[in-house]
C-alpha cells in the first residue's frame, strides 16, 4: 500500500525524524491559508500523488509570496501530471502539500529494503541525492553505500555512522544523520515497510539534518497489524477495479491488454501472462483467485475483468490443487450465464476434479473453448481475440 508524501512525514514525525513544516490543502484558498499559517519568507507548493517524478511534471514549486501560493495552487490542483511512474494516462493532482522553505546545503539518498539475497533489510545511502537511485546505480554504482541489518539485533548506531561518514556527512552533524538513519529504520522495521525511501535527505544552513521528500510503502499482507496505516489509504489514488478485487480477497492488478486472465496462484498467474506475451497477446491484467476460490469468488472476478472496456477475450487458467476444478467450473459457468459473456473464453482445467470440472463446462451448453494445456489455452485466446 502506498502513501503520501505529508502522510509519510507526519509518520516519521512520531518517529522523530526530522522533517519540514507543512500543511495539507485541497483547494486553493486551504494552500494560502497554509502557508499564512507556516509563516516563512518562502514557501514550497508540492502535488501530492501516489508517484515519483512530480517536480519534472510541474508538480513542485517555489513560491516567494502568497500570490505565488495562489497562483501555484490554482496551476498545479486538478491538474494531470504525467511521470516516468505514472503511465502515459498520469494522475490527477487532487491535494497538495504547502510546506516552508528551506536552507539547503547538500542534497543526498537514504532508502530501506528487504534484500532478497541475505534475507536481510539493508539501508542504502548516497551523496548523490535528488536524483533517482536506478540512475546512481547505473552510472556510478560506486557511490551507493550498503548496511546490512541483522535481525536479531537491528540496526547499530556504528552502522549509520558508517553510512554517514561514507556519504560525507559534515562531522557537525553526524550525531543528527545518525539519529535520523535509526529512526527510519524503526519506522521501516515496525509498522511492515516494503521500502521507506528519502531523497533527497538534506543538510541545512542552520545545521539541520532531515528528510525533504519521503516515499514510504507498506506489505500489504501485514496491514492487518497496522490499523493506524490503512487509515492513510486513499482510494482516489488507485485502480476502481483493483479496489474491488480487495474486497473479495482477490489479487488483481490491471494492465493495458485485451486478454483478461482469471489464475489461481501467483506463479501460475505470472507464466500465464508470459505464454499470452510469446504468442504474440496482451494481457489485460493479473488476477489470482487464491487457493481457496469460491464459485461466487469467480463470478466477481469475472465481473471485474468485464469492466476494464479493453477486454476482448478471457483466458481461465486452473492448476486444482487445494483449489478443486469442479468448484471453478461452477463458477465460471455461474459468471458466464449471470454476465451474458459475448467475447471468446478460453478455460484450461488441471488437477484435482478435473473431469468433473470438464464435463460441467461441456454439459453447460455455453460458448467456453476448451483448451488441454497452458500453450494451447493461449494460443487459442490469442487466435480467438485477433
Amino acid at each position: 500500500m502506498n502513501i503520501h508524501e505529508y502522510q509519510g512525514k507526519d509518520l516519521l514525525r512520531k518517529y522523530g525524524v526530522a522533517v519540514p513544516n507543512g500543511k495539507v490543502a485541497f483547494s486553493v484558498e486551504e494552500a494560502v491559508e497554509a502557508a499564512k499559517e507556516l509563516g516563512t519568507e518562502v514557501s514550497v507548493v508540492k502535488a501530492q500523488i501516489h508517484a515519483g517524478g512530480r517536480g519534472k511534471a510541474g508538480g513542485v514549486k517555489v513560491a516567494k509570496n502568497l500570490d505565488e501560493v495562489r497562483e501555484y495552487a490554482n496551476e498545479i490542483l486538478g491538474k494531470t501530471l504525467v511521470t516516468h511512474q505514472t503511465g502515459p494516462e498520469g494522475k490527477e493532482v487532487k491535494r497538495l502539500l504547502i510546506e516552508e522553505g528551506c536552507d539547503i546545503k547538500k542534497e543526498y539518498y537514504v532508502g530501506l529494503v528487504l534484500d532478497r539475497e541475505t534475507s536481510k533489510v539493508v539501508m542504502m545511502a548516497s551523496e548523490e541525492g535528488g536524483t533517482e537511485i536506478e540512475e546512481v546505480a547505473e552510472k556510478t554504482p560506486e557511490k551507493i553505500f550498503r548496511e546490512y541489518i541483522d535481525p536479531a539485533v537491528g540496526m547499530q548506531a556504528f552502522q549509520a555512522r558508517r553510512l554517514a561518514f561514507n556519504i560525507n556527512i559534515p562531522k557537525e552533524q553526524l550525531g543528527q544523520a545518525v539519529k535520523f538513519m535509526l529512526g527510519l529504520y524503526q519506522v521501516f522495521v515496525e509498522k511492515d515497510c516494503s521500502i521507506a525511501e528519502i531523497n533527497p535527505l538534506v543538510t541545512t544552513g542552520d545545521g539541520g539534518v532531515m528528510a525533504l521528500d519521503a516515499k514510504l510503502n507498506f506489505d500489504s499482507n501485514a496491514l492487518y497489524r497496522q490499523k493506524d496505516i490503512v487509515e492513510y489509504r486513499d482510494l482516489d489514488e488507485e485502480d476502481l477495479k483493483e479496489i474491488e478485487a480487495s474486497k473479495h480477497d482477490l489479487s488483481y492488478i490491471a494492465l493495458d491488454g485485451n486478454i483478461g486472465c482469471m489464475v489461481n496462484g501467483a506463479g501460475l498467474a505470472m507464466a500465464t501472462m508470459d505464454i499470452i506475451k510469446h504468442y504474440h497477446g496482451d494481457p489485460a491484467n493479473f488476477l489470482d483467485v487464491g487457493g481457496g476460490a469460491t464459485a461466487e469468488k469467480v463470478t466477481e472476478a469475472f465481473k471485474i475483468i468485464l469492466s476494464d472496456e479493453q477486454v476482448k477475450g478471457i483466458y481461465v487458467n486452473i492448476f486444482g490443487g487445494i483449489m478443486k476444478c469442479d468448484i471453478i467450473a461452477d463458477g465460471v459457468v455461474e459468471a458466464t450465464k449471470q454476465i451474458g459473456l459475448e467475447i471468446p473464453l478460453v478455460v484450461r482445467l488441471e488437477g484435482t476434479n478435473v473431469e468433473r470440472g470438464k464435463e460441467i463446462l461441456k454439459e453447460s451448453g455455453l460458448n467456453i473453448t476448451a483448451a488441454d494445456s497452458m500453450a494451447d489455452g493461449a494460443q487459442k485466446i490469442v487466435s480467438l481475440v485477433k
